[in-house]
């Protein structure tokens, strides 16, 4: 039995898909390139990402400071060591931060690192092209944590004591002739 044609069934003409690939096409540039272009900027500052999120952006070419005021609500940056502090454009959620150190009898001791454009400044960071940083113990509100000087992310523990301890374990790990690694 021989096939019947219907002749009144239409098919999609070649000009009417290649319509419909440009029009998909310009929504999905118009809409995704954005999304794309925003992923590359740096996080807003916490206690926890703090370090990462500026070591693994763009923003250092070498050795730089981060310096907050204003209670942690302002930062600034500098980027290398001969460059002018620049204000910190992204989010920054540090405010009532408190910074801890341990001195030469490793007792802790709240850093008070001066002023700032007329402003008490509440945490300084350090950063160096190999990778390390100041080692800190930072405080904000019932939550305490410890950011290494070297390797490692930063850790939310349960109280001052207990970044302390780990603060002197990396310190031990560090010095042990390289067993760190």
């Amino acid at each position: 039995m021989p096939y019947k044609i219907d002749r009144n069934r239409k098919a999609f003409s070649l000009i009417e898909l290649l319509i419909v690939i440009l029009i998909i096409s310009l929504v999905y540039f118009l809409g995704f390139s954005n999304i794309e272009k925003s992923s590359n900027k740096p996080k807003a500052l916490t206690p926890l990402n703090l370090k990462s999120t500026i070591v693994k952006s763009d923003i250092f070419q070498g050795e730089g400071s981060l310096v907050c005021i204003d209670k942690c609500r302002s930062c600034y940056i500098r980027k290398d060591i001969n460059s002018p502090f620049e204000a910190y454009e992204n989010g920054i959620d540090l405010k009532n931060i408190e910074a801890y150190t341990l001195d030469a009898r490793d007792s802790l001791q709240k850093i008070e690192y001066g002023r700032y454009q007329d402003e008490k400044i509440c945490l300084v960071l350090q950063f160096y092209r190999n990778g390390s940083s100041t080692q800190i113990i930072l405080k904000q509100d019932d939550n305490v944590y410890f950011l290494p000087a070297f390797f490692g992310e930063t850790q939310k523990v349960g109280s001052i004591e207990e970044a302390k301890e780990l603060w002197l374990k990396n310190n031990r790990l560090v010095s042990n002739k390289g067993e760190y690694y």
